[in-house]
């Protein structure tokens, strides 16, 4: 049975970042399982981009940061935080396709 992102990581959350962007922060306990995500290939700028069904141009920034056994990405809302339709004003919610995304 293969691992999910979930099963690795010991944080997965997203919040605003300024009115226009959402932030996702992964971040691993273990530098093992860092390793593991970082070198799958599974949580990429395009493997996000597949995930939530969005053009690769609107992943504004996408990091991996060795030093801190995390990866952090941002994603450009459609609509700024808080306007008529937007859905997650504190974009707090965006977080949860990313528990199951498997890790070879």
């Amino acid at each position: 049975m293969a691992d999910t992102l979930r099963d690795l990581a010991s944080t997965i959350r997203s919040k605003n970042a300024g009115p226009d962007n959402i932030t996702f922060d992964v971040i691993f306990r273990d530098r093992a399982n860092f390793e593991r995500v970082r070198d799958s290939g599974a949580l990429s700028r395009a493997a996000v981009a597949a995930l939530y069904d969005i053009p690769p141009a609107r992943i504004v920034n996408f990091d991996v940061i060795d030093a801190a056994s995390a990866i952090k990405f941002t994603i450009r809302r459609l609509q700024p935080s808080g306007t008529p339709g937007e859905s997650d004003v504190f974009g707090s919610q965006q977080y949860a396709p990313l528990f199951d995304v498997v890790i070879p």
